[in-house]
């Protein structure tokens, strides 16, 4: 009796120990958190963009990524199911995979219903720092198609001094405004909220710091 409850007890404690490990952020936002992974890893040139549907999905938007969801239920889902594991058939090479947290948000968002929600955590334009506001957003959005295995345009935003060049000649925020004479970012996708702009440009006209 005692070896049963025992064997009973480990494994409640390996069980509770494989759901820490899987732990999801309750606030999976749609247009802030889940919209950027798809646009940053999944639209790049004859991939699943607006002009190209591979597979027959358009990855840049809302209605196009939930052809391959079934809300709720990650296992379900078409999409969810070319991303997850250690060796998954989407991204395909030489792109990267997606990161744990990347794949985790995604399953998140889709176990919460995949609704098409923004705003989610509010607006912040006062903390505009490099690491804590800047570096998040350029990680988010861009690195996918801008890393070092991969510089779009000839540009690798992966660290600091990389998104420090591609501030000259006001390329970036140029980009990032989608203003006439620059190619508009990201790619195959609306404009970064106002909110998220105005955070890089405080942080640009404040000298850029490494902070």
């Amino acid at each position: 009796m005692k070896k049963t409850s025992a064997l009973i007890l480990i494994g409640s404690i390996l069980f509770l120990t494989m759901c820490i490990r899987d732990t999801y952020s309750p606030n999976a936002c749609f247009q802030e958190d889940v919209l950027p992974i798809f646009i940053s890893n999944c639209t790049f040139s004859e991939c699943h963009n607006s002009k190209e549907k591979e597979s027959g999905f358009d990855l840049t938007t809302y209605a196009g990524i939930m052809k391959g969801i079934t809300a709720k239920h990650p296992l379900r889902s078409e999409i969810y199911n070319t991303i997850k594991g250690s060796n998954p058939s989407m991204p395909e090479s030489p792109y990267s995979k997606l990161s744990k947290k990347d794949v985790y948000t995604i399953k998140a968002w889709i176990q919460m219903g995949a609704k098409n929600t923004s705003n989610c955590k509010g607006c912040d334009t006062i903390n505009f720092t490099y690491s804590a506001r800047v570096k998040p957003l350029i990680q988010t959005w861009c690195t996918g198609c801008h890393n070092s295995s991969n510089p779009g345009g000839g540009f690798d935003l992966s660290d600091y001094n990389g998104v420090v060049s591609s501030i000259a000649n006001n390329k970036l925020l140029g980009s990032l405004k989608h203003l006439s004479g620059f190619s508009a970012m990201p790619k195959n996708a609306g404009q970064l909220s106002s909110c998220d702009i105005t955070a890089i440009q405080k942080w640009i006209s404040a000298g850029n710091p490494n902070n």
